[in-house]
């Protein structure tokens, strides 16, 4: 097929971006630029050719970010593009086999009846949409939906939080492998202002039930299974509004997120005994260190809520994305 040795190579260059995206550390920064290789491979397709020039986008800015005056808010910018990356490649996730098959997890790549399920027609309210989500645009959001979406059959859902000056736009590819195989719709909001509204709640919490309302309006979700997760200050908004007494989510799943005990003042007994949450965090961590998560897991598990926590030994402050797939069997355990 046409594109092959474009794709491998993409493929390839996208793998060493997540695996630097997950390590990146002040420490680090230097050894993990020095892994980029700057090959490149020319590609017939217009869309494998615009994802293949966002990741040497990203790979030209990771190479800049150690000389820069503040190497780690380069490189996290740099990743941008490699989320960029993602999304032009996603588009041809449902029609070419060879990037649907990267876009699964994989131990679903050869699973004859994941595969069936995604050779099915695809729904008309199936796909990527976007409501005042442009990447300049503060407040809206962005939803995947499966291509075998059927209306008479409700979905789980999750509402992924970006990070600090993230947006959720490009945050929402994080999910697409989980999504794809397994049946979810994935709404990633925007937060209204440059980050969530961390000192006052309400603002950014109020848009996001806004959001769920609209999105349940349109598709059918399982109300038993409504995820909240977030990555670092998105994680640090998933336990600050979740635990609320009106969240309208069944399980969180914050991700290197920061913690004080002040929050237990912000739900009550009635919310916290047996509330799920999944706590990851990176052993790594260098922006809230990993003593801040191990306090989390205590207090919460002491105050009720049914704690699952896991630590990772190489995971930096970044996203634990190829630990996605074991958040996912927590929330979905019992699920037929």
């Amino acid at each position: 097929m046409a594109d092959d040795a474009a794709l491998t190579h993409l493929f390839g260059v996208l793998d060493r971006l997540n695996h630097i995206a997950q390590a990146m550390h002040p420490a680090r920064l230097d050894a993990l630029v020095a892994t980029l290789d700057d090959s490149l491979v020319d590609a017939d397709s217009e869309q494998i050719a615009l994802a293949a020039r966002f990741a040497a986008r990203a790979r030209t800015g990771l190479r800049a970010a150690p000389g820069a005056d503040n190497p780690m808010l380069e490189a996290y910018r740099a990743l941008r593009q490699y989320a960029r990356a993602q999304e032009a490649l996603a588009m041809l996730a449902d029609t070419d086999p060879r990037v649907g098959h990267y876009f699964l997890e994989p131990r679903f790549r050869d699973d004859p009846a994941v595969l069936q399920r995604l050779a099915e027609p695809t729904h008309p309210d199936a796909g990527v949409f976007h409501a005042g989500n442009e990447t300049g645009d503060r407040g809206g959001f962005s939803v995947y939906v499966p291509p075998f979406y059927r209306p008479d059959t409700p979905m789980p859902l999750v509402m992924a939080l970006h990070g600090g000056s993230g947006h959720g736009r490009l945050f929402l590819w994080n999910w697409l492998p989980e999504a794809r195989g397994r049946g979810l719709i994935v709404v990633a909001p925007t937060a209204i202002g440059d980050t969530w509204s961390l000192t006052e709640p309400e603002t950014d919490a109020g848009n996001l039930n806004d959001i769920l309302t609209r999105v349940r309006g349109r598709w059918n979700v399982d109300p038993a299974h409504m995820l909240l997760t977030g990555m670092s200050d998105g994680g640090t908004f998933t336990l600050l509004s979740g635990v609320a007494d009106d969240s309208p989510f069944t399980h969180l799943a914050p991700a290197a997120g920061s913690f004080h005990p002040f929050l237990l003042a912000m739900t009550t007994p009635e919310r916290l005994t047996g509330l799920p949450i999944h706590l990851t965090h990176g052993a790594l961590d260098w922006m809230f260190p990993v003593s801040m998560a191990r306090t989390a897991w205590r207090t919460l598990q002491g105050a009720g809520a049914a704690v699952t926590y896991r630590e990772i030994a190489d995971l930096s402050h970044a996203y634990p994305r190829d630990g996605q797939g074991e958040v996912v069997e927590w929330w979905l355990a019992g699920t037929p």
